[in-house]
């Protein structure tokens, strides 16, 4: 069983930046694909960014790539999303993810584990 816990969410202004924070619970964090997704009012939940499991790989919507990245620190079992330069379309709820395979995939259907989200804001 694995734990996520958000943190590090609020307001920031289009062009700021902002990093989001997730720590895991359990032993495996270090063969678990971590992604984050967000979720805007009246909208469903989207992939985000992903990282795989060591950090072999990573994979981005077309949306963020070049402006966001993520990155994991096995030792904290943690992984971070750092938002740059964001847009207003970026606010909603950004939730992490953990996926029992070392894998990356975009589909939020193969992510077994989910925290509780955290609000980004984007407006000046």
């Amino acid at each position: 069983q694995v734990q996520l816990v958000e943190s590090g969410g609020g307001l920031v202004q289009p062009g700021g930046s902002l990093r989001l924070s997730c720590a895991a619970s359990g032993s495996a964090f270090g063969r678990y694909a971590m992604g984050w997704f967000r979720q805007a009012p009246g909208k469903e939940r989207e992939f985000v960014i992903a990282i795989g499991g060591g950090g072999g790989s990573t994979i981005y919507a077309d949306s963020v790539k070049g402006r966001f990245t993520i990155s994991r620190d096995s030792a904290k079992k943690t992984v971070y999303l750092q938002v740059n330069s964001p847009k207003p379309d970026a606010t909603g709820v950004y939730f992490c993810a953990a996926r029992s395979s070392p894998f990356v995939t975009r589909s939020r259907l193969e992510y077994d584990y989910w925290g509780q989200g955290t609000q980004v804001t984007v407006s000046s």
